[in-house]
């Protein structure tokens, strides 16, 4: 089975899974009131200066201000001496209207990241204005090929009556294009980009510009290729919306779109509700019996491997070698899946024959050359760590699909009703000390109370005796486990 993309259409939020033999190895979610910004350009007004950070601040109508760094203001071409040399004060100034794109979403605490260095994709190339240069995909590897792609792009830009210089990226899906799918594109970016200029000269600070196309349409224009076997829609609306986009941009797969009108929900094919709601949790089962753990912060994530069940047929040796080698798989797809991005730190199990290290580090590169995000791996750490970094745009899944819980702020574990009841032994002393009173309530959610009447009772009395004073408690089922109050009485 090859590969699949399934897209599942609501009017409140599209959702795409990409399918590899039957298994779910990317999840992308969009919901109306939030759908992402990267791509999207706006006339930004900024706000705040930071000659120290040597960035800025600017307010692009977000509800936070978004963060520009003085090299994504710097002209391309400028040389390593220049950047150095460069002072983000002496480029912008507050109040000062810029056009600007988005590069990352907000995450988190953080703004949006922007450039000034305007990029706009099509089906086979990456147009960047006022910049000459001509790039090509690394996933390009065949020599004549970015020789044949490079001198088709560079010839059009030539022959091409454009008002300023233009630079081109050709796509990974660039490979085999012919010369006339080529010059449709630039022609196409060429007008679109014409189209941009004419609203920003007429845009107030600050007001979007250009928004880039929606998730099931970006599906189409970035994840489409002539390898995939399917392209399954849920919707007949959409799935109509898309056959006229990939019959004028992406005609080679065209034969693949499909209606899917089955009585079971799409995102039941390929087990991929149920692959969601495991991407969500901290551990991931191994079939040989371990399993991995990953735990996500705002600093970096980390993986770390354990061999569980799994004993080997041989030697100890053995059963970390084969563990390790299908944990490297397992992490390549759980990345994706979950989205991670940033750094991210993976303890695998010590090995001490270093072809193991070797052979298992190399089964991570070959899985992380899957991935449509730019992913570097620096090797084995003193410490025995793996280091790697893979490039954040979006929201991770669970950045997404969940929120801080409530009872633990983010920690992940909640204190124990022996922890809260001596909080609350110490809470009454205090307000003994200070204040003057008949008696005490306590207020608390029912394990806390349950465990101040039965295992701490004899506390309790004897409590009561110091401080000569009656203590009654009271649940509160609105209360979560660690919340309690001492009412004076």
């Amino acid at each position: 089975m090859g590969e699949e993309i399934l897209i599942n259409f609501t009017p409140m939020e599209t959702r795409v899974a990409v399918i590899e033999n039957g298994m779910p190895q990317e999840v992308y979610i969009e919901r109306v009131h939030r759908r992402g910004i990267v791509g999207n350009i706006y006339q930004g007004k900024v706000v705040r200066v930071l000659p120290g950070m040597q960035a800025a601040f600017v307010d692009i109508g977000l509800e936070r201000a978004a963060f520009i760094h003085v090299e994504e203001v710097l002209a391309q071409n400028v040389t390593p001496e220049e950047k150095s040399n460069a002072s983000i004060a002496m480029m912008l100034r507050e109040g000062q209207a810029l056009i600007v794109q988005v590069t990352k979403d907000p995450i988190g605490t953080k703004g949006a990241r922007l450039t000034t260095h305007l990029s706009l994709p099509s089906r086979y190339l990456v147009c960047m204005p006022g910049n000459e240069h001509i790039g090509i995909s690394q996933r390009i590897e065949d020599v004549e090929e970015r020789d044949r792609l490079r001198s088709i792009v560079q010839t059009l830009s030539e022959t091409d009556e454009a008002e300023e210089p233009t630079g081109f990226i050709l796509r990974t899906v660039a490979e085999g294009a012919a010369e006339a799918e080529l010059a449709e594109d630039i022609q196409f970016l060429r007008r679109l980009w014409d189209s941009i200029k004419v609203k920003i000269k007429s845009a107030k600070a600050p007001s979007v510009i250009y928004e880039d196309l929606p998730l099931n349409m970006r599906a189409l224009r970035d994840m489409a290729h002539g390898g995939l076997e399917k392209i399954r829609i849920d919707s007949r609306e959409t799935f109509q919306k898309a056959q006229d986009f990939v019959n004028a941009l992406v005609p080679e797969v065209a034969g693949k779109l499909e209606y899917y009108p089955g009585e079971r929900p799409i995102f039941d094919l390929f087990n991929v509700e149920e692959e969601i709601q495991k991407a969500l949790g901290r551990k991931v089962e191994l079939k040989s019996g371990g399993y991995l753990i990953f735990d996500q912060t705002e600093a970096m994530t980390t993986v770390d491997i354990n061999t569980g069940a799994f004993v080997g047929h041989r030697n100890l040796e053995e059963t970390i070698f084969k563990t390790n080698l299908e944990a490297a798989t397992a992490i390549g797809r759980q990345l994706r899946l979950r989205n991670l991005g940033g750094i991210i730190i993976i303890d695998f199990i010590d090995m001490e024959d270093s072809d193991h290290q070797r052979q298992v580090l190399r089964t991570l590169e070959r899985v992380l050359e899957k991935d449509h995000a730019k992913c570097k791996l620096t090797g084995v750490s003193d410490l025995g760590l793996v280091e790697m970094t893979r490039k954040r745009t979006r929201e991770s899944l669970e950045q997404v699909l969940c929120d801080v819980c409530i009872e633990c702020q983010g920690r992940g574990s909640i204190k124990t009703p022996e922890t809260v009841c001596y909080e609350i032994f110490r809470e009454i002393l205090r307000q003994h000390r200070a204040y003057d009173t008949d008696s005490y309530l306590v207020l608390a959610a029912q394990a806390v109370v349950d465990y101040l009447l039965d295992d701490a009772s004899n506390h309790v009395a004897e409590l009561e005796s110091f401080i000569s004073k009656t203590i009654r408690f009271q649940v509160e089922p609105m209360y979560n486990a660690e919340s309690f109050d001492v009412v004076l009485r």
